[in-house]
């Protein structure tokens, strides 16, 4: 369904607001970033840059490493603090014209391209067809289309064929991947891929390795579009220390580690996913790839606020265009913790009744 409204919905609320100031100490299921990380050595190699603040930072060799790792040449990637100024460059330093945003998804690139002073478009994708791309829906004329995959909120995780069938002469094609490392062999990838025209591929090490603190991400584009942001970059946009933990990432051994982590996710997501299916009352997206879930329940903004008092952070689902109160996303975390999670979630359920 295509929309040419920006609608009511928050578009700058994020899951750190559940458990930002809140004065409780919740367990926090509301934000997506991977638990007890960032590890060990990965502290160890940002603290050991420490030593050299007072040189300007050189991304020289981060920024071959994320291009090795890709199979891509260094001038096909561009480091960023964080997908979030990656959407903000994309907004600012392209000549775009009918920019379109496939939702429910992340937020913040419409916000980038609405506060650059663009009218954006969206498609919003239902939640009979199991909120899965339908590339028809998207009109011929937008020559910026946005789409996550896997999708947050909905955790779907889109055909990457489908996903390049957007593609057209004179389209800028963004797919946000920053879940993608969460997906064990990280099937339906489109980064790394040079065949697919105008395509853009966004990644974050902020989830898998808990670096939402360092501010660190990065682009995939033809070296004319990376040229383009690049020059719409301040100077030295990317810290010492950030560059260090993006070279560190892309190691042979960090990218097992991670690809362990995404087998793992998916067991405890399993397990988070039988134990809602218990629930009457609780509708799954039930083809869920990332790490996180979305439900739906009855009078969920009460049973958000139950679930707080019982010590749970979820992350509200109405601010997501598409989407309404009755939704929330849930983080899946290990098994003790979405077991206790879930007895929560039977009380809160009870209290809010019909």
């Amino acid at each position: 369904m295509l929309m040419h409204t920006d609608g009511p919905h928050d578009l700058r609320h994020h899951g750190d607001a559940e458990i930002r100031d809140t004065g409780a100490l919740l367990i926090d299921l509301a934000v997506n970033v991977r638990a007890n990380t960032p590890p060990q050595w990965l502290r160890e190699c940002v603290g050991g840059s420490l030593a050299s603040l007072a040189a300007y930072p050189d991304g020289r060799a981060a920024r071959s490493a994320v291009a090795a790792r890709h199979g891509l040449p260094p001038e096909r990637v561009l480091l960023t603090a964080g997908s979030a100024e990656a959407f903000v460059l994309l907004a600012r330093a392209l000549p775009v014209r009918h920019p379109l945003v496939v939702h429910p998804q992340f937020t913040e690139p419409e916000a980038a391209l609405r506060d650059a002073g663009h009218e954006v478009d969206r498609v919003l994708l239902r939640e009979e067809n199991g909120f899965r791309l339908d590339a028809a829906a998207v009109p011929e004329s937008a020559d910026l289309v946005v789409i996550g995959n896997p999708t947050n909120p909905t955790s779907v995780l889109h055909s990457a064929e489908e996903i390049a069938s957007l593609a057209r002469p004179g389209r800028l094609l963004v797919v946000d991947e920053a879940f993608m490392d969460a997906v064990p062999e990280e099937t339906e990838a489109l980064a790394g891929r040079t065949d697919v025209p105008g395509l853009v591929v966004l990644r974050s090490l902020t989830k898998t390795w808990g670096l939402a603190g360092l501010r660190i991400g990065y682009v995939m584009a033809d070296p004319e579009t990376i040229t383009a942001l690049e020059r719409a970059q301040p100077l030295w946009p990317v810290s010492t220390p950030a560059l260090a933990a993006a070279e560190a990432c892309m190691g042979p051994a960090a990218l097992k580690e991670a690809d362990q982590a995404a087998r793992l996710i998916a067991v405890e997501r399993a397990h988070l996913l039988a134990g809602l299916a218990e629930f009457d009352e609780v509708r799954v997206v039930a083809e869920a790839e990332a790490p996180f879930v979305l439900i739906r329940v009855r009078k969920g903004a009460e049973v958000r606020e139950q679930l707080r008092c019982l010590g749970f952070a979820v992350r509200r689902g109405d601010t997501f265009p598409g989407l309404g109160p009755g939704w929330l996303r849930i983080a899946v975390r290990d098994r003790v913790t979405t077991n206790r999670f879930l007895q929560a979630l039977d009380q809160a359920l009870a209290v809010v009744g019909d």
